[in-house]
């Protein structure tokens, strides 16, 4: 019978001690601001820390086009479309798309870069309603956000999008083979 009711006092005295902490923190958060009362966000935005790995910043004018950041990223986010210099050597980058759908932001794509073009801002919020905001070219950005001067937003993203592209187009018929001369038929039987 004791064990019992020593069984009995443990189950309540546990379930009051529980009882008594969440009803504290429960409290203690219903005093404290909330997070709007602290930061004004969208109209003043969030502090961020220095080495914060946010969405990329990309200097265009820069890049040689080495597809090291491509081959770098773990997740094949990284589209670079590049043509042969036409005068000197190398390439000239034509676009360069990032997909933030695919992207986990791990930095893996600024290191190996040898001209340091590319490397995480600090902007974090790059909000949209279609996931073909979350394609990035930045050749098409205008040159102060491309430039990585000026911080990407949705406005220059989506007003980046406006020129009217074909998705895909059909690359020329290779001419037909030549026929060969004709063989001679061995006779059957």
């Amino acid at each position: 019978m004791r064990d019992w009711l020593l069984n009995v006092y443990l189950a309540i005295y546990t379930t009051a001690a529980g009882m008594y902490r969440t009803l504290w923190y429960f409290f203690q958060t219903h005093r404290r601001k909330a997070f709007t009362e602290y930061f004004e966000y969208p109209e003043l935005p969030v502090p961020v820390k220095p080495r914060y790995r946010g969405f990329h910043r990309f200097d265009l004018t820069t890049c040689i086009g080495c597809d090291k950041c491509a081959r770098a990223c773990p997740v094949d986010c990284i589209y670079i479309d590049k043509i042969k210099n036409p005068v000197g050597k190398g390439f000239r980058v034509n676009g360069f798309k990032i997909d933030y759908t695919k992207c986990m932001f791990c930095a893996l794509c600024v290191d190996p870069c040898p001209v340091d073009c590319i490397f995480m801002g600090s902007t974090y919020d790059q909000s949209c309603y279609s996931r073909d905001g979350c394609i990035i070219d930045f050749a098409k950005l205008p040159l102060e956000i491309a430039w990585g001067q000026a911080t990407l937003n949705p406005q220059a993203v989506m007003a980046s999008k406006l020129q009217v592209e074909p998705v895909w187009t059909k690359p020329p018929d290779p001419p037909p083979p030549p026929k060969p001369a004709a063989a001679a038929k061995a006779p059957e039987g």
